[in-house]
């Protein structure tokens, strides 16, 4: 049993509010999910970034030779960067060895392509310990992550990260900006139910890893907006008054409570260079898709 996941599910679901970190959605059925869900026509975030990158890859500066990515995923929207730089090597980042594996798949034409499986934080100072004296750092933590950190959280992240890099290191942030209400919604309650089967499958996870007994036709996927933090929130909605039972510990759902299960921030343009400067970062420039606004902005050490 993995005890880690298995403290964290006891804790969140006891809470008043239950929820559970975003971070386990991502095993192997959930990140084939996520993919899936990536070329939604309702999902336009990550094709803006993707197409994002192409256009700012060549005003990137030229002197990294290393590149870091947290959260890689396959790295598929990182190839036109390592294409521009001349003979990188890359660190991908993240917990999952499907995705790790899909990235050296998919890189190694590129790149020098050594993953690292481990969180963020970790991930980065496992990369650094490998980087060559003084070899400038460019850290990539793209698609929107930080949106998932709730505003204290997200500060707390971004000045540890800082605190990591050296001089002439460097990160290039991605940021999905607010947009019509309808269609920010549309992007996290797709008609075809895959962002549905994507939250309904942490539950199933929990059934296979953790020996539950979760009844998912008990459950509805729910995604709502707060208009006050400007964020939409993904729920798992209890259908029924329900105990569901986690090894020795048992949890009562009322009908129509809740568990949490991820946040997403929307960002103004204007409020990103303004996280920097408490972080101890340098804001140097940001680019903007128009057509589903997303923004990448690159910030200096």
């Amino acid at each position: 049993m993995n005890c880690s996941f298995a403290d964290d599910v006891r804790v969140g679901l006891s809470r008043a509010q239950k929820e559970l970190p975003s971070k386990y959605l991502y095993d192997a059925v959930g990140s084939a999910l996520f993919e899936a869900i990536t070329v939604l026509p309702e999902y336009g975030l990550t094709r803006a970034d993707a197409r994002l990158l192409h256009l700012l890859a060549p005003e990137l500066p030229t002197r990294f030779r290393a590149v870091a990515e947290l959260g890689c995923g396959t790295g598929h929207k990182v190839k036109p960067i390592l294409r521009y730089l001349q003979n990188p090597r890359y660190f991908p980042i993240d917990l999952s060895e499907t995705a790790l594996a899909l990235c050296a798949t998919e890189l190694s034409s590129v790149a020098q392509v050594t993953p690292v499986r481990h969180t963020y934080l970790d991930g980065l100072r496992a990369a650094q310990a490998m980087l060559h004296p003084r070899e400038p750092l460019l850290v990539l933590f793209i698609g929107s992550t930080i949106g998932n950190f709730g505003s204290e959280e997200r500060g707390q992240f971004l000045a540890e990260l800082r605190r990591l890099l050296r001089p002439g290191d460097a990160l290039l942030l991605g940021c999905d900006l607010v947009k019509p209400l309808e269609t920010m919604l549309d992007a996290y309650d797709d008609p075809a139910g895959v962002t549905a089967a994507f939250n309904l499958n942490l539950l199933a996870r929990i059934n296979r890893e953790l020996g539950a007994d979760f009844a998912l036709r008990r459950f509805a996927h729910e995604a709502r907006y707060d208009l006050a933090e400007n964020r939409i929130e993904m729920h798992l909605l209890s259908r029924t008054a329900q105990r569901v039972q986690i090894g020795e510990f048992g949890y009562e759902f009322a009908l129509g409570e809740t568990i949490w299960t991820e946040s997403s921030h929307k960002f103004r343009p204007e409020c990103i260079p303004i996280l920097a400067q408490p972080a101890g970062f340098t804001f140097v420039r940001q680019w903007i898709a128009p057509e589903w606004p997303f923004s990448e902005s690159l910030w200096s050490v």
